[in-house]
């Protein structure tokens, strides 16, 4: 029996060697896959990106366009190795002083004494009366649309290019400020996205500076100096620090302007008929302090350019006799009048501009004040350059240029950086925050409405540019029972009349830093926050703490003579 036992633990063993011999594959086969994985997984992928299928390049002569930190939707193009710009892209996101004009085939632009006209694929063009020639055609049209050559921009505008070849892609620099940046510590790659296993897009050497476009937990997100946006491992990059983007290149802004020494204090004078021409003397006899006055004399009355004009050589020899300047007011107010039909054609603005400055010399006017108002974004673009070609001619005739801008909340296509170099001051209108058509009743100006618009139009134009206005003017509110809102326009001295009328209750109210007044007549709410004394002392003393180059009254005639005193006060 012994003997088969140990036969039978002899077979047993025999065939568990086996068994135990396959488990142990399995084993190591396992091992070696979970290794083999783990190896895969910690180890960094060296597939590369295509760059051409990473700036989406299509033809062959597209040139990819990174705009300071990012990569522009629009192409531009290489014609005969000189790299094109799209108008579109100048305009709208280069800043650039270019305009297309429509009717006479021509690209524009403005300097501060002429207005240089380029021919589509002609290489020369005139400036001061001779003859500039390139080796290239500055104006391409291309499919339609029209580029700008890279070269020349950079003679015209506050840019910097470069150009790199396998794609092709330029990188421009126009904004002209300190950026965070960082520097690779070492050997490294860009990748597509964050994470060890997306495609590179670029090797960078040890020292390689980028700007720091977003910085994550493990990666950074940057721009390469060659237009790359991609991801580093934090591991490979410094601390970020401040560099500033400086300027090199030989463009200068050289427009001139008439900014005066003394603060402005204007006061715009309605003026509708000869009639009120004639008021000048009753109209300012008991008017203090004030040293420029804008009669509304002009109004534009056709697509052709046309203009009325009540201007009086009589009402500007008053006006000098007390010591004011008389910058005459232009505006867009006739609804028969399409703004965009006239300014879109350059014969109609200059039908404009050569009727003002023939007005001008003929009644010896100061200076010109813009009021066009209610621009809509379309209209915008040719506003802009009617102004600009409107300052040149102020500037060869020693004319002040004045511009009338809303409170620039909404209204940012208005382009108040290009008018604060273009003109002499840039007026905000600081009122209307409500107006006829609203549909709650409210201040027309109250103090933080006002300020915004200051802070705002300051980040585009400098201070000595601006000029705020303030109303005379205050609005009676009245709420009836089915949620009707109307109001009507008064003056001080009409506002306070019907405090007394309907025996308002008033106090003032600290947020707006207005007198509020408030009564219910015949089951109506009657609302008004009074333009006094009071919050124009308020409102004067922002334009003395931003250091504004003045004031501005609307309007003449709707304010009490005390108000004089407390206005010169602020602007001496």
């Amino acid at each position: 029996m012994a003997k088969k036992s140990r036969r039978r633990r002899r077979r047993r063993s025999s065939r568990l060697a086996p068994v135990l011999v396959a488990l142990l594959l399995i084993i190591l086969v396992g091992a070696a896959g979970v290794i083999t994985s783990a190896i895969r997984r910690y180890t960094p992928s060296d597939a590369r990106m295509d760059l051409a299928d990473y700036y989406q390049q299509g033809a062959a002569n597209e040139l990819s366009l990174v705009l300071q930190d990012s990569i522009s939707t629009s192409k531009g193009k290489i014609e005969d190795g000189i790299a094109y710009i799209p108008y579109q892209v100048i305009t709208e996101e280069l800043n650039g002083r270019f305009y297309w004009d429509q009717e006479t085939q021509q690209m524009l632009y403005t300097l501060p004494t002429e207005i240089m006209e380029i021919q589509p694929e002609s290489s020369s063009y005139t400036r001061e009366g001779e003859t500039v020639t390139e080796n290239y055609p500055i104006v391409r049209q291309i499919d339609g649309e029209y580029y700008i050559a890279l070269d020349f921009l950079e003679q015209y505008m506050k840019i910097q290019g470069t150009v790199y070849e396998n794609p092709a892609r330029a990188v421009i620099l126009y904004k002209w400020e300190s950026v965070r940046t960082v520097e690779s510590s070492k050997g490294t790659q860009v990748r597509y996205q964050g994470g060890i296993k997306s495609p590179i897009l670029k090797d960078v050497e040890a020292g390689e500076q980028m700007i720091l476009l977003e910085e994550l937990d493990n990666w950074s997100r940057v721009m390469t100096e060659d237009g790359i946006d991609g991801y580093v491992e934090n591991s490979a990059l410094s601390s970020a620090k401040e560099t500033e983007h400086t300027y090199t290149g030989s463009y200068e802004e050289n427009f001139t302007s008439l900014t005066r020494d003394n603060k402005i204090n204007l006061a715009w004078h309605q003026v509708t008929s000869e009639a009120a021409n004639q008021a000048f003397a009753a109209d300012t006899q008991n008017m203090t302090g004030v040293n420029v006055i804008s009669p509304t004399w002009f109004s534009v009355t056709s697509t052709q350019g046309n203009i009325s004009s009540l201007a009086s050589e009589d009402y500007v020899r008053q006006a000098h006799e007390k010591g004011l300047e008389v910058w005459g007011l232009i505006d867009n107010f006739n609804e028969n009048v399409s703004t965009l039909e006239t300014l879109s054609v350059r014969s109609a603005r200059q039908h404009i501009i050569d009727m003002l400055i023939s007005e001008a010399k003929r009644v010896d006017m100061d200076g010109i004040n813009v009021d066009f108002e209610s621009l809509t974004e379309e209209e915008a673009v040719h506003f802009i350059q009617f102004i600009r070609e409107l300052s040149v001619a102020c500037r060869n005739n020693g004319l002040v240029l004045s511009i009338d801008n809303p409170v620039p909340q909404y209204t940012a296509f208005y382009n108040r950086r290009e008018q604060g170099i273009l003109a002499d001051y840039v007026i905000i209108m600081g009122y209307d925050e409500h107006t006829v058509g609203s549909e709650t009743a409210g201040s027309v100006a109250s103090l933080p409405f006002v300020e915004e618009g200051i802070t705002q139009t300051l980040s585009e134009v400098p201070k000595e540019k601006v000029i705020n206005g303030v109303p005379f003017y205050t609005r009676l509110w009245t709420e009836a029972n089915n949620g009707t809102v109307t109001s009507e326009v008064c003056s001080m001295d009409q506002a306070d009349a019907y405090v007394e009328q309907y025996g308002m209750e008033v106090y003032w109210n600290t947020d707006m830093s207005q007198n509020y007044a408030e009564a219910t007549v015949d089951n109506k709410v009657l609302k008004m926050w009074l333009e006094d004394e009071e919050s124009l002392e308020e409102k004067m003393k922002l334009i003395q703490e931003y250091d504004l180059a003045g004031v501005a009254e609307w309007k003449l005639g709707f304010q009490r003579d005390d108000v004089w005193a407390i206005i010169s006060k602020y602007v001496q």
